[in-house]
């Protein structure tokens, strides 16, 4: 058998380097690409780690570096943008709550001041009663206020003890009710009539002695 030419090896070898660079350099788009995805920090180790490749290569491989620059750019410029919209929600929400603070502030004077008026108006009919009663007028108004009250609270305190006597007659009642409904079930079997019919006969004998 014949050995290949030296070229021959040659040309092979660097087929299989350029493939296998290839192949480095695919895993490090795929790499990238989720890296991207998923907001992570580009650096040349999560890279190596990721694509599963020496740092070394990524460092004196052209494109290998080309491809971590540029991704490494992107990021910082995406990272930026989200900073950007991130702070730009944060003061749209402060600006509406700085609204709605507004809002509700002059809402508050408005009725501040619609109370004051309103205070006011109660206090100037409160100075012209004043000014209408004679000079003992206000304590008069006053010990009648408490003589009313004290009146009060008697009636108060004799409705409380009517109320107590009228359910003591209520109990009162019905003991006799039930006490006459005993005495009359007590005298049905000495008689051996109802307690009417024996009424009735008593009546009865009573008109013919009166006869």
């Amino acid at each position: 058998m014949s050995t290949p030419p030296a070229t021959t090896r040659t040309a092979a070898a660097l087929d299989a380097r350029r493939s296998a660079v290839e192949k480095m350099l695919d895993r490090i788009r795929d790499t990238l690409r989720r890296m991207q995805q998923e907001r992570a920090k580009i650096t040349v180790a999560a890279v190596a780690r990721g694509a599963d490749v020496s740092r070394t290569f990524l460092y004196q491989n052209p494109a290998a570096r080309q491809l971590v620059d540029e991704a490494a750019t992107a990021a910082r410029g995406q990272r930026v943008q989200d900073q950007a919209e991130h702070a730009a929600g944060i003061a749209a929400s402060w600006r509406e709550r700085a609204l709605n603070a507004e809002d509700a502030l002059r809402r508050a004077n408005d009725e501040i001041s619609l109370q004051r008026t309103t205070i006011g108006q109660h206090l100037g009919k409160i100075r012209d009663l004043e000014q209408d009663l004679p000079e003992d007028g206000i304590q008069r108004i006053v010990t009648e206020n408490t003589t009313l009250k004290q009146k009060f609270r008697q009636l108060t305190q004799d409705n409380r003890r009517l109320q107590e006597r009228l359910q003591g007659a209520r109990n009162n009642t019905r003991f006799l009710d039930k006490r006459v409904a005993d005495l009359e079930t007590q005298l049905l079997p000495e008689t051996g009539l109802p307690v009417a019919a024996e009424a009735d006969t008593s009546r009865e004998i009573s008109r013919s002695n009166g006869q």
